[in-house]
């Protein structure tokens, strides 16, 4: 009744493969990001902010790096808080030894050092697949983060161990510091989402993601046919580790402001980001956004049911623990593509409703 391909035609090539095909996902994307730039900005404060908006921004900028390396190329990776860490340490020490670099410089530059940092420990993924490459990025996740606390250099000598942010601005207003308004911190989360995510959906339908694919599918089968499983899984390897470093530096720079590397980007952080694409739905972008959203929305949601009804919070910790555990069984087991496809199953039933499948 409201999805109807009636009446649009495609008369090219290029109308036919373009991202939104339909007219009405083509306007439901363009009110997405109306009311993302010019309504959110405007009614947000700092507990949306804090809570809801910039964390999911930011942790939907790891999910989408994950998904690439996991979902389009099938590396199994365990290692995305260590690499988070490598894009806020990055992030520290540009900030300290270069004052007068701008925060979109920083963040990029951040995110190419983890770039190749997660090729320099993808190299294993030539000879190792499956659960052994999970060890083997288990162990990068362990190295890093034991790395980052031993070594003084890395929180210039602090005798706390802990890196504090400082305050920069962008075009003259605070985007870091306690200065930093709820609604340009938004802002500018909200600009490396859109710039990432529209780079990720070219990336994944063009050459490249195509030969990821084919890696995922059957690696052998892909080298018969011409794919070179070097380049593909490094590239792989590079451009998810350049999201992830993205990711780690905004949730340092522009979330927290200051961190512990062993409680902001410890083993759960991996484990966080890994549930968000199970559940979101690997290999889909959308399933990436819908994951983090996921995630983020959750906690809330039980913390503040747990607050209405009285009961201690902790409770809605393992409360949240049981009931991602039991979404991951049932998407695993009924539906592996997880939220994406539960998504895509519904706009099929809109499409052909009040008619039978």
């Amino acid at each position: 009744m409201f999805y109807r391909e009636a009446g649009d035609f495609k008369t090219s090539y290029t109308d036919d493969s373009q991202t939104f095909p339909i007219k009405f996902d083509r306007y439901r994307y363009y009110v997405v990001l109306l009311v993302g730039l010019g309504v959110i900005p405007f009614l947000i404060n700092d507990y949306w902010a804090n809570s809801i908006l910039i964390p999911f921004l930011i942790y939907a900028i790891a999910a989408i790096g994950l998904n690439i390396l996991t979902g389009y190329c099938g590396q199994v990776s365990l290692g995305t808080g260590g690499f988070m860490a490598v894009g806020a340490f990055t992030s520290y020490k540009l900030m300290t030894a270069f004052p007068w670099m701008d925060m979109v410089t920083v963040t990029i530059l951040s995110g190419a050092m983890t770039a190749m940092v997660g090729v320099a420990f993808g190299l294993p993924s030539l000879r190792i697949k499956g659960f052994y490459l999970a060890v083997a990025t288990l162990a990068a996740q362990f190295f890093l983060v034991w790395m980052f606390n031993k070594v003084p250099w890395f929180f210039n000598y602090s005798a706390s161990g802990q890196i504090n942010a400082p305050e920069r601005t962008l075009l003259g207003v605070a985007v870091t510091g306690p200065n930093a308004e709820a609604w340009v911190k938004y802002l500018f989360c909200f600009a490396f989402v859109f710039v990432l995510a529209w780079i990720a959906r070219n990336l994944t339908r063009g050459s490249m993601g195509r030969q990821w694919m084919a890696i995922r599918d059957m690696d052998i089968a892909a080298e018969i046919i011409g794919v070179n499983p070097l380049r593909a899984k490094l590239m792989a390897f590079a451009v998810s580790s350049f999201y992830v470093g993205i990711a780690g530096s905004l949730l340092f720079t522009v979330y927290l402001g200051a961190v512990e590397v062993g409680s902001a980007y410890g083993i759960q952080k991996s484990f966080l980001v890994l549930f968000m694409i199970i559940i979101g739905g690997l290999g889909s972008i959308f399933g990436s956004f819908a994951g983090a959203a996921f995630m983020v929305l959750l906690p809330v949601l039980l913390r503040n049911l747990m607050d209405s009804t009285g009961l201690d919070s902790a409770i809605a910790t393992h409360f949240e623990f049981v009931i991602v555990g039991a979404l991951i069984m049932f998407f695993l087991i009924v539906e592996p593509h997880g939220l994406a496809r539960l998504w895509a199953l519904a706009k099929e039933k809109l499409r052909l409703w009040p008619f039978p499948h």
